[in-house]
């Protein structure tokens, strides 16, 4: 059901780009530090191209009026403009790492919000992107474009000022290669672009790809798989080769033909200038005319190259700002998907029981459990014992909706029932399951818990009351005890270790290294299919929930290790209303009632006996007869 994250071309709107400033406002004291010392470094600038033509033309013809201060005091302009271009660029720094991580926090936060049908729906790889390719564009944006951008246009407009007031026939000059320069951004940028955006999704792809073959790669091994996966890579992969290349190769061509178009651009003003001195053309300026000077030719030099390398630089910072965007919009995307609705209100307390059968409300565990349902009706609280009783009346559902995979299911679980489901792959037994913790709301029909009906419980008082032993079990960075007790994060060493032997666990983790100490990495790796298993199984005990969904539990493991792994989930079963999908029917002979399913329908229900005798589905299922 995973597929490729759609990404939409960024628009540069005006909500886009507010929410990415949104990230620098709360830092708006820092950020006047940094323009002022961007202020005073354009200046330095301009400074020292002045002092250079005043040299020119006063000390060097007249060494003796004073040139070592002039000296002395260019060197201080110098020193000042390194000293506030290392602060500007050091506070830009923190910044972009402080906002960085409120990105990521947010992110992540919301993440955690989003429903199970988000995570069905997007590969693994692709949301790895949001938050390595997509962040690192954007920290690119803040840290380098936007300061540069800021430095580059307040020195074009100071450099302009003061061409201005130097020579005006020589910044009409300068003006004609600006207006080549903004053609040049224009017709290349504009092509480099969209090629930007589509190398941020081919990356996003192959991403998804390099994580799905390094999950799969005992699969790909066993079915001698390796050159179609590696055709698979090349296909991916070349597809990137291919964007990246379209985008660098326009974005590659911005530096050298700016560079060059700046030599010429010098050239042609020395030329001019020269000219206009040995000729003794007047000058114009905003002071009037004057004869031009080689201390002004100097300065004026220095002034093209101070205000053609902004230019280029800004030009230069589209391709990142064009990258910087696709990745906020990817972003924005996924802090824009709606969070998983829960409308509940019905809550999971612990009670306690008074002589004469009252339950109420306790502040601390006591081994029994309430639904406090609030009526706001008459503006009364009762509690509702949790016992286990799940109905479901006349229930649709489908992932889509113009396709149902459920047709009016209808079943009732009494507290303390085991309730098999067995039937072929994509019978819909899994998706029962996963309506009744609410991964995915209903269609139509009702679903009730303890005569409650769920849509007004809330989703984590739900899901804690459920206990889930899967078939592919999440084993987290952590020791063995932590992974546990990841089950309820409250349970003390004691409850974990009496989980653990419930779970038939216990004698296996002893024998680890370091015992419930052991360290596990790599989803569990170092343990095998069996010993995860029995982990999980021994995660949903220390849950104590008084209903349990086994998936297909037992399913990926050999027979002796099975009869453990049974054992131990036939401990955690007692007393416990019981969900079971099992492809393995001899694990399901005991069941209290045993529903077949074909299509998304139950086409049979009853006992293992009564389902023999009827001779239909269920019997060709245990027999393997058609």
């Amino acid at each position: 059901m995973e597929k490729a994250m759609k990404t939409r071309r960024p628009t540069f709107s005006k909500g886009t780009v507010k929410r990415v400033f949104s990230y620098l406002s709360p830092y708006k004291g820092r950020l006047f530090l940094v323009i002022l010392c961007i202020i005073i470094s354009s200046l330095s600038n301009v400074a020292v191209s002045y002092f250079s033509g005043l040299l020119v033309d006063t000390y060097f013809p007249d060494p003796s009026s004073n040139l070592p201060l002039a000296l002395g005091v260019m060197a201080i302009i110098l020193g000042a403009g390194c000293i506030v271009s290392y602060i500007s660029h050091r506070t830009m720094a923190v910044i972009g790492q402080v906002i960085m991580k409120k990105v990521r926090d947010d992110m992540y936060n919301h993440m955690q919000d989003l429903s199970v049908k988000y995570f069905d729906q997007h590969s693994k790889g692709d949301i790895m992107s949001l938050y390595i390719n997509d962040t690192d564009t954007l920290h690119q944006l803040i840290c380098q474009s936007i300061p540069e951008g800021i430095s580059s246009l307040l020195s074009i407009i100071t450099v302009f000022v003061v061409m201005v007031m130097s020579s005006i026939y020589l910044t009409l000059l300068i003006i004609g290669f600006l207006l080549i320069m903004m053609l040049i951004t224009k017709t290349v940028g504009g092509k480099s672009g969209k090629y930007f955006i589509k190398q941020q999704q081919s990356i996003g792809k192959l991403n998804g790809y390099i994580e799905e073959m390094i999950q799969g790669q005992k699969v790909v091994k066993v079915f001698c798989h390796e050159e179609g996966a590696k055709d698979g890579f090349d296909k991916v992969n070349n597809q990137l080769r291919k964007d990246a290349t379209s985008a660098h190769s326009f974005a590659n061509v911005f530096m050298p033909i700016m560079g060059n178009l700046g030599h010429v651009q010098y050239t042609v003003i020395a030329i001019v200038g020269a000219t206009m001195v040995i000729m003794g053309v007047q000058n114009l300026s905003i002071t009037g005319f004057a004869l031009m000077t080689p201390g002004l030719i100097v300065s004026f030099l220095q002034y093209a190259r101070n205000f053609s390398n902004p230019v280029s630089q800004i030009s230069n910072q589209i391709n990142s700002i064009v990258m910087a965007f696709a990745g906020a919009e990817r972003i924005f995307n996924l802090l824009d998907e709606a969070k998983e609705v829960d409308d509940g209100y019905v809550t999971l307390c612990y009670a306690k029981e008074d002589e004469n059968g009252n339950i109420t409300e306790s502040e601390t565990r006591t081994g029994k459990w309430a639904w406090k349902h609030y009526h706001k009706a008459d503006d009364t609280t009762t509690y509702v014992p949790l016992a286990g009783k799940i109905d479901m009346l006349n229930v649709d559902f489908g992932y889509t909706p113009d396709k149902l995979v459920l047709h009016d299911v209808t079943l009732h679980a009494q507290p303390g029932q085991k309730i098999a489901f067995v039937g072929s792959t994509g019978a819909g037994k899994t998706t029962i399951t996963n309506l009744i913790n609410r991964f995915y709301d209903i269609a139509d029909g009702k679903i009730r818990y303890d005569d409650i009906n769920i849509n007004k419980i809330k989703k984590a008082d739900l899901r804690r009351s459920l206990g889930i032993v899967l078939q592919d079990t999440n084993l987290f960075t952590g020791t063995v005890m932590e992974n546990i007790r990841y089950g309820r994060l409250d349970a003390t060493d004691e409850e974990v270790i009496e989980a653990s032997k419930l779970a038939n666990a216990h004698d296996f983790i002893i024998r680890l290294p370091e015992g419930y100490d052991t360290m596990l990495t790599s989803d569990g790796a170092n343990l095998s299919q069996g010993q995860r298993q029995l982990l999980s199984i021994a995660r949903a005990a220390v849950a104590d929930a008084p209903v349990m969904i086994l998936d297909e539990a037992t399913s990926s493991i050999d027979t002796r290790t099975e009869k453990i792994v049974q054992e131990g989930t036939d401990k955690l079963m007692e007393g416990r209303t019981v969900f079971i999908i099992a492809h393995r029917l001899s694990t399901v002979k005991n069941a209290d009632v045993i529903m077949v399913l074909e299509k998304g329908r139950i086409i049979e229900s009853g006992n293992h006996e009564e389902l023999l005798k009827k001779h239909g589905r269920y019997y060709q299922l245990y027999t393997g007869s058609k």
